[in-house]
């Protein structure tokens, strides 16, 4: 099964922005790989979806949506992220659900970039939770029942999607994001310096502060967008918070004095002040923390523990 134009044998009803699937690709039963051409990124980009057993084109009915956002990272296969190192296709394989997996950007930080306060691409949220959210309503039977779980820069994209668009999402998870943008530590690292440090390699081009300025001379715009300081619009939602606090656990290698994890253990204290956050407010979560460092074995682990939760929610 190999790409296809869709415009060739199907007509798939497009975005109000004019987005529209380009191309598909069939690799395996339940999975299909999408090409979106977006208006508002100005580019074509990736987007997996993971197919419930009986999901057709023509169905009389919808499905459930479970959105999973990936980290930083650059390459071409961030789409493929979840797949590729989790069993999150074994996992939802009797799961009555659509699984969407979308390419967020090398350092996108699932937000529209302030680019100065002049706006413009990249929109990163505006493709998600709107060009894209139409396109599978629209064309794949997407239903309104909605979930959303990232692990690193995807964790803060999850909390940040759901307290932003309230209604919107109906459970929310976080594996080692970083979920208080505005923590500052004066001799350590702090969110802002991941923000800087991943534009940095992902988009050497540009500048750090064009995603939300500078943190203290636009102040307000990180506000606008931290999940810390969004969190009382989190109520309603089944929320869902974990990390490792940086140690070497049960799946680092060889450990030693010096393998602590200072990005798993910044992300593990802002995890933790965001939980706080949230009792003081009355608003549940579930929290796991525990040993361990910011990589892939913990978050396959981690989302085996919230998946039923999650599922649970919308299904």
């Amino acid at each position: 099964m190999g790409l296809r134009e869709s415009a060739g044998e199907r007509s798939i009803q497009g975005a109000d922005d004019g987005a529209a699937v380009v191309a598909e690709q069939r690799p395996r039963r339940r999975v299909l790989d999408l090409a979106v051409r977006s208006p508002v990124l100005d580019d074509t980009v990736h987007a997996r979806l993971l197919l419930p057993r009986h999901w057709a084109r023509d169905a009389a009915r919808r499905w459930p949506v479970l959105w999973l956002l990936h980290g930083a990272g650059v390459g071409a296969d961030r789409h493929t992220a979840w797949s590729d190192h989790t069993d999150i296709e074994e996992l939802t394989e009797d799961a009555d659900v659509i699984v969407v997996m979308p390419d967020g950007g090398p350092c996108g930080n699932y937000t529209d970039w302030w680019n100065r306060g002049d706006g413009g691409a990249p929109k990163w949220e505006t493709f998600h939770l709107a060009e894209l959210r139409q396109i599978l309503e629209r064309g794949y039977r997407a239903g309104s029942d909605r979930a959303v779980a990232g692990n690193a820069m995807g964790g803060l994209g999850a909390m940040a999607y759901a307290a932003r668009h309230r209604g919107m999402f109906r459970a929310a998870a976080s594996f080692s994001g970083p979920v208080h943008t505005l923590h500052r530590d004066p001799d350590g690292l702090d969110v802002a310096d991941l923000v800087e440090l991943g534009v940095a390699i992902g988009a050497s081009s540009l500048d750090w502060t064009d995603v939300w300025g500078d943190p203290a001379e636009q102040q307000t715009v990180w506000r606008q967008h931290n999940p810390y300081d969004l969190a009382g619009r989190l109520s309603g939602v089944r929320l869902h918070l974990s990390a490792g606090d940086g140690e070497p656990g049960p799946y680092d290698p060889r450990p030693s004095a010096t393998d602590r994890d200072v990005v798993e253990s910044l992300v593990s204290t802002v995890s933790r002040e965001f939980a706080a956050k949230l009792g003081k407010l009355g608003i549940p979560v579930t929290t796991r923390f525990y040993k361990g460092t910011h990589t892939w074995p913990y978050w396959r682990r981690e989302l085996r523990a919230a998946l039923p939760g999650l599922l649970e929610e919308i299904s």
